[in-house]
C-alpha cells in the first residue's frame, strides 16, 4: 500500500516550482514554499496570486477554494523548515551542482525517510541521486509547464531508486489528478527526448533559410494538428532551456540530431531567449506576453501577379485526386476528371457525390450548393480533353514513372501557360518537370488528407518553378480556402520532413525497450498535446508507407539518425502494417 505524503517542499518558485506548488495545495497538501532570498518569495508569490486569480476569472476556481489553496502554502527562504516534511520536490535552474547542493544541505536536515525529487527535465537523476546519502529515495518527477494545466508526469527511476519509492510517487502524482509514465533515467526522458529533436530540426530548417517561420510553424499546426508549432513553441520554452536540454541530451546520445543548431547559440547570445525577454524567433510586445507584434498572417514569397484560373484538370480517381476535385468543385471551379477509365471515372464521381451527400445531411451544405458542385464536374479518359484547362494537379499513384508519364502526357496537349502540379508526398518534382518541355511551368502542391478537411497545402517550388506560378497557386489556395505553405525541391517538403524523423526516434526508444509503445503514446499526447501519439500515428499512416518515406529520407540526406529504426523494417517485413492489416505496433484484430 502507497504510504501517504501530507506535507511537502517546493524548492524554488519560478514559473515551474510556483505551478507545482499551486497543483499540491489544490489537491490538500500542506507546501512549503523555499525560496533563496525575499524577492525570490515575492516573486513567487506573485505568480502564484496571478494564476489562481485566472482560474476564479476562468470560473475554473471560486474565490473561497482560492485562498484556501494560498492558505495551504507557507513561505520561507530557509531550508531548516523542511525538517518534518515527507517528500520535497527540487525545482530549480538546471544545473548539476547547485542541484547536488540544494539535496546535500536536505540529507542533513530531513528525516531518512524522506523522500527526494527533482523535477529536471534533462540532467541524470542517477547523478543527482549518487551524491545524496539516501540514493534510493531519490526520484524524478518531471512535470510539465504549466504545471496546473498539464496532466502529464514523467516518474524516472534509477537503477537504485527503491520500488516502495516509486509506488508512494505514482500514487501520489494520480492523487494530484496527473498522469504518470514511469520511465528509466535517460537525457529527456520520452517527451523532450522526442519533442526537442523534431525543434532542433525545425530551427536547422530555418538557417538554412529552406522556410520561413510562419510557414513552418503552419505547416505543423495545420498539417498535423499541433497546438503550437515549432518556433513558437521554443520562443515559450524559452531557448536557453531548450539549448541546454539539446546540450544535454547530445552528450548522453552523441546523436548528431540533437547537436543544437547554431543559430540557437547566436540567438542567446543576442539576449533573444523567447517569450520572457519579449524577443525570440518572433518580437512580443512585452516580455513574457504571448502577443507577437511581427507575425506574417500570409506566407512569405516574393508576390507576382497571378495567371488566371478559370478551369481545371484532376488527373487521378484515388482518395486523394477525389478530395481535390471536391475542393475545385465547391469553390466554383470547373473541374475535368481525367480516369484511365469511364467505369474509374464515373466511380470517382459517386464518391465525390457520396462526400457532398454527407456534407448536406450534417448542414455544412444546402442541397443547391451541392448539386452545383456535382454539375461543375465533367469525367474524362482522353488526356485531349484537358486542352484548355488553367491549372492541372496530377493526384497519381506515388511511382516516379507512372507521374513522368502522365507529365509528358499533359505536356502535349495541354495549352501553353497553364500550371501543372503535382501532389507528391515523397518524389523530387523537378523529376516530373523533367519530363516536360515547360519546367517553368511545374510545382508540387501538396494536399493532406482528407483534402476537404485539411486546410494546409505545401506549394514546393523547384529551382525552374517560375515566380507567377507560385502566385498562381497562391491565389487558387486562397480562393479555395487552403492555407498554403512554401519550401524547395527535397525529399519531405515541410511535415514529413519533420514529423518522420520523430516517429522514427519514438521506434528507437521503444526497440531500446526504454518504454512502452502506450507509454510513449501518453507521453507525447499528454505532455505535449498532440493529437494523436506516435505508434498511435504510424499505424493510421502505415508502416509501409512510413518505412517508404523514412529511406526516402535517408537516402536524400544520408543523416545517420534518419536511418530507419530496424523495428520499423522488421514490423513490415512480417506484413504488419498497422491499421490496415489489423496489426502494427498496436493489435487492431481483437477491437
Amino acid at each position: 500500500m502507497a504510504r501517504e505524503i501530507s506535507s511537502v517542499g517546493v524548492i524554488g518558485l519560478g514559473t515551474m516550482g510556483a505551478g507545482i506548488a499551486e497543483v499540491l495545495a489544490r489537491s490538500g497538501v500542506s507546501v512549503v514554499a523555499v525560496e533563496i532570498d525575499d524577492d525570490g518569495v515575492h516573486r513567487g508569490r506573485g505568480h502564484l496570486e496571478h494564476s489562481t486569480e485566472r482560474a476564479v476569472s476562468g470560473g475554473k476556481l471560486d474565490a473561497d477554494g482560492r485562498d484556501a489553496l494560498l492558505g495551504r502554502i507557507r513561505y520561507t527562504t530557509s531550508l531548516t523548515e523542511l525538517s518534518d516534511v515527507d517528500l520535497v520536490i527540487e525545482a530549480i535552474p538546471e544545473n548539476l551542482e547547485a542541484k547536488t547542493d540544494v539535496f546535500a544541505e536536505l540529507d542533513k536536515i530531513t528525516g531518512p525517510d524522506t523522500i527526494f525529487v527533482s523535477n529536471t527535465s534533462s540532467l541524470s537523476i542517477t547523478e543527482i541521486g549518487v551524491r545524496t546519502a539516501r540514493p534510493g529515495k531519490v526520484v524524478g518527477m518531471h512535470f510539465f509547464n504549466p504545471a496546473p494545466i498539464l496532466k502529464l508526469v514523467e516518474i524516472v527511476r534509477t537503477v537504485v531508486t527503491e520500488p516502495d519509492v516509486i509506488t508512494d510517487v505514482v500514487a501520489f502524482a494520480e492523487r494530484l489528478g496527473k498522469t504518470p509514465v514511469v520511465i528509466g533515467d535517460r537525457a529527456g526522458f520520452i517527451a523532450n527526448a522526442l519533442l526537442f529533436g523534431y525543434l532542433n530540426h525545425a530551427v536547422r530548417m530555418f538557417e538554412q533559410r529552406y522556410a520561413t517561420r510562419e510557414d513552418l510553424d503552419a505547416a505543423m499546426r495545420f498539417g498535423c494538428g499541433y497546438p503550437m508549432g515549432p518556433l513558437a513553441l521554443l520562443d515559450l520554452i524559452g531557448l536557453d532551456t531548450a539549448y541546454e536540454i539539446l546540450d544535454t541530451m547530445y552528450h548522453q546520445s552523441r546523436n548528431r540530431l540533437h547537436a543544437p543548431a547554431p543559430l540557437l547559440k547566436q540567438m542567446i547570445t543576442a539576449g533573444l531567449l523567447g517569450r520572457k525577454t519579449g524577443q525570440g524567433f518572433y518580437t512580443y510586445d512585452e516580455p513574457d506576453s504571448p502577443t507577437v507584434t511581427d507575425a506574417v498572417t500570409k506566407s512569405t514569397v516574393d508576390t507576382v501577379a497571378p495567371r488566371e484560373v478559370r478551369k481545371v484538370g484532376v488527373v487521378g480517381t484515388g482518395t486523394m485526386a477525389t478530395g481535390i476535385v471536391e475542393v475545385f468543385a465547391k469553390r466554383g471551379y470547373e473541374v475535368i476528371l481525367r480516369a484511365r477509365s469511364a467505369e474509374k471515372a464515373a466511380a470517382s464521381v459517386a464518391r465525390v457525390k457520396k462526400s457532398l451527400d454527407k456534407a448536406v445531411v450534417k448542414g455544412k451544405l444546402s442541397e443547391e450548393d451541392a448539386a452545383a458542385a456535382l454539375g461543375r464536374i465533367s469525367p474524362a479518359v482522353e488526356f485531349d480533353e484537358l486542352a484548355d484547362v488553367d491549372l492541372v494537379v496530377e493526384a497519381v499513384a506515388e511511382d516516379l514513372a507512372v507521374k513522368q508519364a502522365v507529365f509528358a502526357a499533359l505536356d502535349d496537349v495541354v495549352k501553353p501557360g497553364a500550371v501543372l502540379a503535382t501532389t507528391t508526398s515523397s518524389l523530387p518534382v523537378i523529376e516530373c518537370a523533367a519530363a516536360t518541355s515547360r519546367p517553368s511551368d511545374v510545382v508540387g502542391v501538396h494536399f493532406f488528407n482528407p483534402a476537404p478537411v485539411m486546410k494546409l497545402v505545401e506549394v514546393v517550388s523547384t529551382i525552374a518553378t517560375a515566380p507567377d506560378v507560385i502566385a498562381t497557386v497562391d491565389a487558387v489556395c486562397a480562393a479555395v480556402g487552403k492555407h498554403p505553405v512554401h519550401c524547395g525541391d527535397r525529399a519531405g517538403f515541410i511535415v514529413n520532413a519533420l514529423l518522420f524523423p520523430y516517429l522514427n526516434d519514438a521506434v528507437k526508444m521503444l526497440e531500446a525497450h526504454y518504454a512502452e509503445a502506450d507509454d510513449i503514446d501518453t507521453a507525447m499526447k499528454v505532455g505535449c498535446g498532440l493529437p494523436m501519439g506516435p505508434f498511435e500515428l504510424l499505424d493510421v499512416v502505415g508502416l509501409d508507407v512510413s518505412l517508404a518515406i523514412q529511406r526516402t529520407l535517408f537516402n536524400e540526406f544520408r543523416e545517420e539518425g534518419f536511418a530507419p529504426a530496424p523495428l520499423l523494417e522488421h514490423l513490415v517485413t512480417a506484413g504488419r502494417l498497422g491499421r490496415k492489416t489489423g496489426k502494427g505496433f498496436k493489435d487492431y484484430s481483437a477491437r
